[in-house]
This record gives C-alpha cells, sequence and structure tokens, in this order.
C-alpha cells in the first residue's frame, strides 16, 4: 500500500506547474474532481469529503452474493453470520446464488440483477471479486465487502489484480471494504452499555479482538471496520467517517501501512478540529524502510521518522502494544476535558506511591507539591510523620473508615489538581474493597479524573470486577505504564486541541514569484553546483555569504578584496557532494598569496579526482554561531518534508533532527526546535550568548515553502551548515546541497 500515487500528485498535475503552463488543474479527492480551492500550491488535496458510511454500517437491504447453506461448506458459516447481522440491525437480506432456490429458507436470487430491489451492501463469497464489480454498477449497490485474498498481499502479481480491481471499483461508483477483508464489521455489539463508543479500525482483524473484548470490561464499542488491503476505502475514510458521529469518544487504529499520506492527514485535521482523539498502533518502527541518499537530511529521516512526526503534528496518538491501545482509547473516550493538568498520586504505601511517581515524573506527567495549607489540612486524617506532599502517603489505616473518603475529596477540590491516581498493588480486604468504593463514590460526584491502577494478578476480586469496572467515571488500569501512558495522552490530547489550527487553512494556493525566478536553475535528474544551489536559497529569501564564483588564481584574488578577508574557498560542481572529504575546502585565509595558492590546490585535487568544476567560490567566513541543518527530502508517502537539526561535520554521528509535513504553521517549526536533545545549544551554553532563534525558525518557514513548491523538482535540499549567529544577527546559510528530481 505504501508509495500510491493518489492524493499526492505527478509533476504533470502539480498546481504549480498547470499554472505556469496555462491549464486547468484536474485531480481528483476522494473520487470526484477536485475544485482549484481544494489545491495547495504543490497540486495536493486541501479537502477531502467525508464518505456517508451510514448504509454501510446500517444497510436496509444487504445481498450476500455465493451465499450457501451447504454443510461444511466455508460460505455457510459466513452466510449464517450474516443473516443473524442482518435481523440485529434490521436489514432485508437477500442471498445470491445461480443454482440455489433458496438458503436457510430465504428465497434466491440467480443474480443481482433478479434481486426484488435496490441494495444498500453487497457481501462477496466468491474467490475473485472482480467480474462481480460490473454488475454491482449496474444494480446501483452503494458498498460492497470482498473477503477473497490473493491480492497485494502476495506479491507483484497481486498487486497487479489488487490495481485491476481497484480501477473497476472507481469506474463504477460504488464503495469498496477490502479485498483480504473479514467478518469484524458484522461482529455482535453490545447495545446495554452507555456513554461515548470507540470505534475501531484495523488492517488486521485479529488484532482488533482486544479492544472489542473491552465491551466486557464495560466500555462500548460502536463500529469495527477492518479494511484489508484498502483497495478502495481506507483508513482515512473511517477516521474521517468517525469524526463526525456524536456517539463515538475516540478513534482506536491498528495501521499496517498507509495507502496515501495525505488523505491520512485530511483525516487526521478532520478529527483534530472536532476534538475526537485518534489512538493508533502502527507497525514499522525499524529501518528496514530507510533510504540511502545524498544529503544529510536523507540519512537522518527514515520513513517511520516521518510517519510518527505527521502523526504528532496532527494529534494522533501513537502507542506501541494493543494492551496500551485500548487502556489509552478507553480513557480518552470516557474522561471529561481536565480541569487542571497537575497530578497527584494517592496510595497506601509510601513505597508505592514512590515507585509510581518515579515513573509518572520521567514519562513527563506534571506532578506539582500540595500547597502547604491543603497539606495541613490532609495532615487532620493522616499522621503528621508520613509524607502528603505529592505522592501523598496514608499509612493505610485511614482507608478502612471515613477518614478514606475525606482525604480523596479533599484533593479533589484542590484547583491545581485534575488527576488523582490511586495504584493498588495487590487486594488487602475488606480495606482495598472500601478504597475502591470510596473512590468510586467520589468520581461519581466530581467532574476531575479518577485513575485506578489495580495491580493483582487474579483481576478476579469483587472490588475490582464489580465495584471498580462496574463505574464508568473510574479509569480502571492493570499496570502501572498503561496508566501512565494513558493520562499522558489525555493531557497531551486536551492540551493539543485546545491550540490546534489547522494548516490546510493557510496553506499557500498560489506559486510565489520566487517559484519562477527558480525554474531556470533546475536540472532533472543532476545534482546542482553550491553555487546554484545557493541562488535556489538567495531566491526564497534565505541569506548566504558574500561570495563570488571565479575560474582563475588572479580573479580569486581580486574576489577576495572585494569580500573582505578572511575568506574561505570552495569547489564549485554539480558533482561534489561532501567537500570537506575530499580536501576541497579552505578556511581562514588571510591573504592574496594564500588565496592563490587555495586556488591551485582546489583545481589540483578536482582534476586528480576526475570532478568537473564551474568555478571556485570565494566566500565571506561567518564564525560565531550555532551550526545547524535545514533540510528537504521527499518520501515515498507523504512526500516532501523538511527537517531540521544540528549541522556541521557531526550531523550524521550526532543524528539529532525534528521532521515535519507541510503544511505546518510557525507553532510546529518553534516545537521541531523544542524536540532537539541539543536545543540548549539555541539557548546559550558555557557563556555563549543566546542564538538567533527567530531567524532560524524563518529558514524552517521559508524551506517549507520551497518544499510545497519545488518539491516535486527536488528530491533532495541539504543547507549544512546553516549558521545561526548570535541574537539579532540572523542567519547564514554556508552550504547547500540540491538533488533535482
Amino acid at each position: 500500500m505504501l508509495g500510491s500515487t493518489h492524493g499526492t500528485l505527478t509533476t504533470d498535475s502539480r498546481r504549480a506547474r498547470v499554472i505556469a503552463c496555462g491549464e486547468q488543474p484536474s485531480p481528483v479527492v476522494h473520487g470526484r474532481p477536485a475544485d482549484v480551492d481544494d489545491l495547495d500550491v504543490s497540486g495536493r488535496p486541501l479537502y477531502a469529503d467525508v464518505p456517508d458510511l451510514d448504509r454501510f454500517f446500517r444497510p436496509e437491504s444487504v445481498a450476500v452474493v455465493g451465499a450457501s447453506d451447504a454443510e461444511g461448506r466455508p460460505n455457510t458459516g459466513i452466510t449464517r453470520q450474516l443473516i443473524a447481522w442482518a435481523e440485529r440491525v434490521g436489514a432485508r437480506l437477500h442471498p445470491v446464488h445461480p443454482t440455489r432456490q433458496s438458503v436457510f429458507g430465504i428465497p434466491c436470487s440467480p443474480s443481482l440483477a433478479g434481486l426484488p430491489e435496490q441494495v444498500d451492501l453487497a457481501v462477496l463469497l466468491v474467490g475473485d471479486p472482480l467480474p462481480v464489480i460490473g454488475e454491482l454498477a449496474e444494480a446501483k449497490v452503494k458498498f460492497a465487502v470482498a473477503f477473497a485474498s490473493g491480492f497485494a498481499e502476495t506479491g507483484a502479481e497481486g498487486a497487479a489484480a489488487q490495481a485491476h480491481l481497484a480501477a473497476a471499483v472507481r469506474r463504477s461508483g460504488l464503495r469498496l471494504l477490502g479485498p483480504n477483508t473479514n467478518l469484524n464489521a458484522f461482529e455482535k455489539f453490545r447495545d446495554d452499555l452507555d456513554g461515548p463508543a470507540i470505534a475501531l479500525i484495523t488492517q488486521s482483524g485479529h488484532q482488533g479482538r482486544p479492544v472489542f473484548a473491552m465491551q466486557e470490561l464495560g466500555v462500548r464499542l460502536s463500529h469495527w471496520a477492518p479494511t484489508g488491503n484498502e483497495a478502495d476505502l481506507e483508513t482515512a475514510d473511517f477516521i474521517s467517517y468517525f469524526s463526525e458521529q456524536s456517539e463515538i469518544g475516540a478513534i482506536a487504529c491498528y495501521v499496517e501501512g498507509l495507502k496515501d499520506g495525505r488523505s491520512f492527514l485530511l483525516a487526521a485535521d478532520r478529527a483534530a478540529r472536532r476534538g475526537v482523539p485518534v489512538v493508533a498502533v502502527k507497525v514499522g518502527r525499524t529501518e528496514t524502510g530507510a533510504r540511502t541518499a545524498a544529503s544529510h537530511t536523507g540519512k537522518l529521516t527514515g520513513a517511520d521518522t516521518v510517519v510518527d512526526a505527521a502523526m504528532r503534528q496532527y494529534g494522533v496518538i501513537r502507542v506501541d502494544g494493543l494492551d496500551e491501545l485500548q487502556d489509552t482509547a478507553a480513557l480518552l473516550a470516557r474522561a471529561r476535558a481536565p480541569r487542571a493538568e497537575g497530578v497527584v498520586v494517592y496510595s497506601i504505601s509510601g513505597g508505592t506511591g514512590a515507585h509510581f511517581a518515579d515513573l509518572a515524573t520521567a514519562a513527563g506527567l506534571p506532578l506539582p507539591g500540595l500547597s502547604a495549607v491543603k497539606q495541613a489540612e490532609l495532615h487532620q486524617w493522616i499522621p503528621e510523620y508520613l509524607s502528603v506532599t505529592n505522592p501523598v502517603d496514608n499509612g493505610g489505616h485511614p482507608v478502612g473508615d471515613w477518614r478514606g473518603r475525606k482525604i480523596i475529596d479533599a484533593i479533589l477540590a484542590d484547583p491545581e489538581v485534575g488527576v488523582l491516581i490511586c495504584p493498588i498493588t495487590g487486594p488487602f480486604p475488606p480495606m482495598s474493597d472500601k478504597l475502591a468504593q470510596d473512590l468510586v463514590d467520589a468520581a461519581e460526584q466530581t467532574d476531575k479524573l479518577v485513575c485506578v491502577v489495580w495491580g493483582s494478578p487474579v483481576g478476579t476480586e469483587a472490588a475490582y470486577r464489580e465495584t471498580l469496572l462496574g463505574s464508568s467515571k473510574v479509569a480502571t488500569f492493570r499496570t502501572f505504564a498503561n496508566c501512565i501512558t494513558a493520562v499522558r495522552a489525555y493531557l497531551d490530547h486536551h492540551r493539543f486541541v485546545a491550540a490546534y489550527r489547522s494548516p490546510f487553512d493557510e496553506a499557500p494556493r498560489t506559486p510565489s514569484p520566487s517559484f519562477r525566478k527558480t525554474q531556470a536553475l533546475m536540472r532533472p535528474g543532476q545534482q546542482l553546483s553550491e553555487h546554484a544551489a545557493k541562488q535556489l536559497l538567495r531566491a526564497y529569501g534565505i541569506r548566504v555569504p558574500r561570495e563570488q564564483l571565479v575560474t582563475s588564481a588572479a580573479a580569486a584574488v581580486r574576489a577576495a578584496s572585494l569580500v573582505g578577508y578572511p575568506v574561505v574557498m570552495k569547489a564549485s560542481g554539480a558533482q561534489i557532494a561532501h567537500k570537506t572529504e575530499l580536501g576541497l575546502v579552505k578556511i581562514g585565509l588571510t591573504s592574496a598569496s594564500q588565496v592563490r595558492d587555495a586556488y591551485r590546490e582546489l583545481t589540483d585535487i578536482a582534476r586528480y579526482e576526475g570532478i568537473s568544476l564551474d568555478g571556485v567560490l570565494v566566500c565571506q567566513m561567518v564564525e560565531r554561531g550555532v551550526e545547524m541543518v535545514v533540510g528537504v527530502t521527499h518520501d515515498q508517502l507523504f512526500g516532501p518534508t523538511v527537517t531540521v537539526g544540528l549541522g556541521g561535520v557531526l550531523v550524521e554521528v550526532l543524528r539529532d533532527a525534528a521532521v515535519r509535513v507541510p503544511p505546518f504553521g510557525e507553532d510546529q517549526a518553534r516545537g521541531m526546535l523544542g524536540e532537539l536533545r541539543g536545543r540548549a545549544l539555541l539557548e546559550g551554553v558555557r557563556g555563549g550568548p543566546p542564538v538567533d532563534v527567530d531567524a532560524l525558525v524563518e529558514v524552517v518557514m521559508r524551506v517549507q515553502r520551497m518544499a510545497l513548491e519545488l518539491g516535486d523538482d527536488i528530491a533532495e535540499l541539504d543547507i549544512n551548515p546553516l549558521m545561526v549567529l548570535p541574537r539579532g544577527q540572523g542567519a547564514v546559510a554556508l552550504d547547500a546541497l540540491v538533488v533535482c528530481r
């Protein structure tokens, strides 16, 4: 599924190219022609329709093509399950089979054309769904599900078959789930549970089982979309649809591969706008998808790094395990927005409280110390020798009587407290029973989040099974780690949503004057010389040093006097990727004789190495700053991406970088800097002055504009080093590498 061109338009359909040629764009957004205002400057969609899936999940009529009631046949069990499901959702079911008069006593039609009514959904129990697509189109069927396997999951031949199927579906006008999907959409969902529900999306049906099973713990599940190979309907379609459903409190996803990067971002953007949390397990964290690149930037970001950054940009909460998926989604679906961000740990054991507090603090949860007034209040019921700063240690005995509830209420009454977490490592009845009941009763009467970690490995205790799980107000976990992960996601999500502004609203729609200036510099399939690369940067308003390109030693001396000593001299040619390693850079030259000698040495090395030069650059020497790297690479899934990190000759050793997928705003550019391990260097260390962070952010934003306008022309762009000068003095691109696509 990776590498689809749907939504990632080719060069010929890019808006900038189209406008320059005086043509009209005609890309497609979710099956419909895109309007001009739907496209950004790169020709990528800024808007995606929300598919109306009501009749998929709640059809009025269903056709089962290939229905069977013959004993021992796989289709028989599936048909039986579909009949039961149709009865539950109130749908009329029509078996379709060429040789049967009836199936399980229901009259059977020999073909779709012979059905007594137009159906909303057709379930295809056939080995090859392709021949059926035309019949579905003639019958005006809205949706179809294909269970058949043997498509893209099997290799090149299967991928070709899936491409034919997808093309037939696009022509037909229907929407298809699958192929290589299963019956999860037709499971029996409990209808006796209250509160906001979880909607589930999985590419592997079995991986959704833990979330589905949470219904037995009282967590409501409303939908399950097993997307399979996503020949048509994809994860993004279901995220968009579920985001619009008022009953859904959170969307839980298991994703193996995204079909189209832009579609996914547009869907995540829709969820973020509406404040609907999306929690996802995305497999593929290893470097198996890493690419080889000429630039430093390309080596800093593997495919999963980009996926991870894109998810964070749009508030998708990425977790690693299915247990984290279920616990985090359940908490986010059911908990109201926090009144405050402070987290208090409350326990009957000082050791338990200290252990949990260590883990919570390391994970970034805010554990503020309680005020002296609040501590004095708590010491009315807790012995003076116990610490109640945070964590709060009650010593055990108060939970067995009236004092237990007083303590809980007093903590929750603190305006700085938004979350109370009580870790119970093991049952100790009857005191643990009363503690559980007090926590439930308090949770029922507060608008703050109350969490309990029930650490008993048994899990059959009445305090857990009946009291805690019987309440929809208490969030109950089985492990410290899952509780911390979920609470952190809860606070992060609401903070993110409160500040969220969609970058698609402000994305540029028409090319800048800089775009036209740079067209003459492009050399398709080639690397630009440093001189040409810097001309590209200058066209987009990125500062470069004073410099001149010369082709003789005498001209080099004249250039040095104009640039001003000391100078740097560098060989400039389209074949040179890393000049330092080849000895093609000379720094700190202070005299005409040094310049003449350097010119001869640089040209001799180039001649010996067989490198063609367009000249030698005589450059202003810029010192006193922090060396950064800013660049653009082309991701197979998301298209152009922007990277910023610590630069210089050790860039690939340090590997300290952050990445974003355009479009993004200035807040995200500043957020990139905050992710760097070496960010303290920007603030000034060991007596050094703070650098011009505003200028660095401006460069990142200008590079993003280049990525949007030139991203389909540029395979890689690498500014390294970008010297960020002391505050107020700007930033200068000392070197640049550009590889054209």
